[in-house]
């Protein structure tokens, strides 16, 4: 599947394109990831950076990193009540948006990408996958605001997390070419 989704990426970087300039930009967001489905930790918070480039005109690949820090989460076994330590988090891949609008962008993407989870007696790694829906909004030329929707499965195997993040970022443009 990687292999899939590094060769159609670098199959859209090397095809032709319009007129359109293409670009670099830095971005940091925040926002809360909430598990589904788990019962073992409560929502937390989330934060980290993006590098939009935007290849042809309507298509962006983002790399970025993620950290979060799940809440602990209280579990009644045979009526004794534990409380879990939530999970801190990393996260890092890329996804592939499909940008459309100006000032104001509305848009689907995608991604895959490499977490990993961690609390006391427990530390996975495992292969995640993104999808979700964003709205840009340009207050001033270089600046855009991005908020974001996004279901994220983390898998491995047997083992499988899920989540739900909300996220409001800030992107500035740093470079584009004619």
């Amino acid at each position: 599947m990687k292999r899939v989704i590094l060769a159609a990426c670098l199959a859209v970087a090397l095809a032709g394109t319009s007129a359109q300039a293409g670009s670099i930009g830095v971005g940091a967001f925040g926002g809360l990831s909430i598990p589904i489905v788990q019962s073992d930790v409560a929502q937390g918070s989330m934060f980290g950076l993006r590098v939009p480039i935007k290849l042809v005109p309507m298509i962006t690949v983002e790399p970025y990193y993620a950290s979060s820090a799940l809440g602990d989460a209280e579990e009644d076994i045979l009526g004794t009540t534990y409380t879990r330590e939530g999970f801190d988090g990393k996260a890092y891949g890329a996804n592939v948006m499909l940008t459309m609008g100006g000032p104001l962008q509305f848009y689907p993407f995608a991604g895959i990408g490499q977490t990993k989870l961690e609390r006391t007696g427990s530390d996975l790694s495992l292969t995640t996958y993104n999808l979700g829906m964003g709205l840009g909004i340009s207050p001033a030329p270089k600046i855009s605001v991005h908020i974001r929707g996004e279901l994220a499965a983390a898998k491995d195997g047997e083992t499988s997390r899920k989540f739900a993040n909300a996220t409001i970022g800030l992107s500035y443009a740093l470079f584009s070419a004619p």
